[in-house]
């Protein structure tokens, strides 16, 4: 489907739609940390104004994490430069608020009764899009750009993890989260930025021990070891087999059908790295990373998108036409200056993405009847007890099956 026509040609067919009516989010949180922040939560959400609608205080939290990371991009494009620490600390603030305001979504859209398949969407794509900043935004403040390889690597272990979680969800119909998941990550990141805002990000760089270490070593393993524990489960339950018939996915599919889109964002971005005659990555990380990642949240978005519709995900994307030409344009010994290239990828990518996402939620608020940004008049306040809300909406310590996030939903 031509990108210019998704005014006149629907996204999502009526089908999709309807199953999309009949969706219910099932969810399974082990966090260790959500216990313990929801008292925050719970009395963040209690200073919420009424009238603010659920999707409007995710897209403020998201809004304010880019600009914060942009801020500190500006002045470490390549992660080499080290960044005043003010920016490290307004990353972590910034990260601190986003991960707040996405925790208190669903809360709100519980008190409003305003719950719906599109907050659950509309969430998830907002985090995609959050996880490619904040990724960056790490590797930056531990001054990665001094090793291009750790700082590729992160970034993109950081957006394959996201893709793999909503993979499993693919198969298995449930959001499962582990005891060391996004919200651990997240302030992980939160605890980089202090450290680096406190000591100066050159404090990674300082040689420690018997065999001179760089201590931005420390969170590189632990993301490697967090990373490998959470892949293995998410293909334990890939190989176990799917909710669908005969072990498929939810959309009665291969379980390794999702593995061809993420394929095809990973493996480009890393030959086009590898083998550019001008060093594209070392000399243009963030904005490397950026295009890429938005053509990561684009796949991650239409997954997200076959999971609640039940339907068939789509292999080829527009969004894949970048990192085609950057791949094309190597091939024929770089006809056209790479840069180019690599900024019309951030650029077709950011407004396919865009552009998607809105017709999306156009077609589901017209479908459903609602509003995106705003609570109508006529929506009933529900009581504000947990007991209360568990009763109407079926939450319980082991699971949701609420239309937001566990973590927005357990009390």
């Amino acid at each position: 489907m031509p990108l210019l026509a998704y005014k006149e040609q629907r996204i999502l067919s009526p089908q999709q739609l309807r199953k999309l009516s009949e969706h219910k989010y099932s969810c399974f949180s082990a966090s260790l940390l959500d216990p313990l922040l929801q008292p925050w939560w719970n009395w963040l959400v209690a200073q919420t104004p009424l009238w603010l609608a659920p999707n409007l205080i995710t897209i403020v939290g998201l809004i304010l994490n880019i600009v914060t990371t942009l801020i500190l991009i500006c002045y470490s494009p390549n992660g080499v430069e080290p960044p005043p620490r003010w920016t490290c600390f307004l990353c972590a603030l910034g990260l601190f608020v986003y991960q707040s305001l996405d925790s208190i979504d669903g809360k709100q859209a519980r008190r409003t009764n305003t719950s719906s398949p599109l907050g659950e969407l509309f969430d998830h794509g907002c985090d995609s899009i959050s996880t490619i900043f904040v990724a960056l935004s790490a590797c930056i403040s531990c001054q990665l750009g001094h090793y291009p390889n750790w700082l590729f690597f992160q970034c993109f272990c950081a957006i394959a993890l996201f893709y793999c979680a909503h993979w499993q969800t693919y198969v298995s119909g449930t959001m499962r989260f582990g005891r060391i998941d996004v919200t651990e990550a997240q302030f992980s990141i939160i605890a980089i930025h202090l450290v680096s805002a406190i000591l100066g990000p050159e404090i990674w760089l300082t040689k420690v021990g018997f065999g001179k270490i760089e201590l931005w070593y420390g969170p590189a393993i632990t993301t490697i070891v967090c990373g490998v524990i959470s892949l293995t489960y998410v293909f334990s339950i890939v190989v176990a087999g799917g909710v669908g018939k005969n072990g498929s996915t939810v959309a009665g599919t291969s379980v390794l059908s999702p593995s061809i889109p993420l394929t095809l964002v990973v493996l480009p971005a890393l030959m086009i790295a590898q083998k550019s005659p001008d060093n594209i990555f070392t000399e243009h990380a963030s904005v490397f990373i950026l295009a890429f990642g938005m053509v990561a949240a684009k796949i991650t978005n239409k997954l997200v998108i076959a999971h609640m519709t039940k339907a068939e995900m789509e292999y080829l994307d527009w969004s894949l036409l970048g990192p085609a030409l950057l791949f094309l344009n190597q091939y024929f010994n770089c006809i056209v200056p790479e840069i180019w290239l690599l900024w019309f990828t951030l650029a077709w990518g950011t407004q396919d993405l865009l552009r998607y996402c809105a017709q999306v939620c156009l077609e589901i608020c017209q479908h459903l009847r609602i509003d995106l940004f705003r609570i109508p008049y006529s929506a009933k306040v529900s009581s504000t007890s947990s007991v209360g809300s568990q009763i109407n909406f079926g939450v319980d310590k082991n699971g949701s099956t609420s239309h937001r996030k566990s973590k927005s939903k357990l009390h």
